[in-house]
């Protein structure tokens, strides 16, 4: 079996899984998530923080976005240009829009970010070793495959799993946050 057959019904099993969590234990896990995030040094010590808008059953990132905005921090979110990742400075919630795959992203006006600190990956499952894996389109890969920043995987602790198939283009994160611990990828 191919590693992308291998991705992709892993995939497909985690995404049952977590779409099966109740949106009340979704929304407890996602601020425990927050705080253990405040925990890191390489997060706390960010000035340009690079996050996701959630979408589904994802980790809400929402408070953590407000956080960054208030402590007067760089919001950065993505939005695709030309099948990439653009990471945009975004003043303010407002200043988003329905785009691709009808995920909120800064808006034209948005000035594209000069520095990325640390990066807040949305994860569909993840190994202790750092492996991610995402949803198969490869953009958040290709993003940080470019960039010397703080990889960190924001997921429910029922995501990680023992194994997960790799290709060289996969790059492997730093931090895995989950609602029951932080775990520094070695």
């Amino acid at each position: 079996m191919s590693v992308n057959t291998q991705k992709a019904a892993l995939r497909k099993h985690l995404l049952e899984k977590r779409d099966a969590t109740s949106a009340e234990l979704r929304e407890i896990s996602s601020e425990k998530i927050h705080q253990n995030l405040k925990k890191i040094s390489e997060y706390t010590n960010s000035q340009n923080i690079a996050c996701y808008f959630p979408i589904g059953s994802e980790i809400n990132t929402c408070d953590i976005m407000l956080d960054i905005l208030g402590q007067n921090k760089n919001l950065l979110l993505p939005r695709i240009v030309n099948d990439n990742l653009q990471f945009c400075i975004v003043s303010n919630l407002e200043k988003l829009e329905k785009g691709n795959f009808e995920i909120m992203e800064p808006k034209d006006s948005c000035k594209k970010a000069e520095k990325i600190d640390c990066v807040l990956i949305p994860t569909v499952g993840v190994s202790k070793s750092g492996v991610r894996l995402g949803y198969g389109k490869g953009y958040y890969d290709r993003f940080l495959s470019l960039i010397d920043a703080v990889k960190i995987s924001l997921t429910y602790s029922k995501q990680i799993v023992k194994f997960i198939p790799n290709d060289s283009h996969d790059v492997k994160i730093d931090w895995i946050v989950t609602e029951d611990e932080n775990v520094k990828i070695s």
